[in-house]
């Protein structure tokens, strides 16, 4: 997981992203929610497409995270 200019330790984006990865953490739990009520009534459905992209905003809300602290600890330089 390095970066192209060879700094792996960045603990003051790590630092600064935190609250912004406690909120989307909460969009997260929310994404988990709409994930397994998109993945019920995808088995309801016989088509199944219905509820693609519901799961697919479900499953990048889940991701959201780990997308926000990634990108607040590669905008610190070293």
């Amino acid at each position: 997981m390095s970066d192209d200019d060879g700094c792996d330790c960045r603990p003051l984006g790590f630092l600064i992203g935190l609250p912004f990865m406690l909120v989307a953490f909460l969009l997260s739990l929310i994404g988990m929610v709409l994930w397994i009520i998109a993945t019920l009534l995808a088995c309801c459905c016989p088509c199944g497409i219905c509820c693609a992209g519901i799961l697919n905003l479900a499953l990048s809300l889940i991701k959201a995270p780990i997308k926000v602290i990634r990108w607040f600890t590669k905008q610190i330089p070293c």
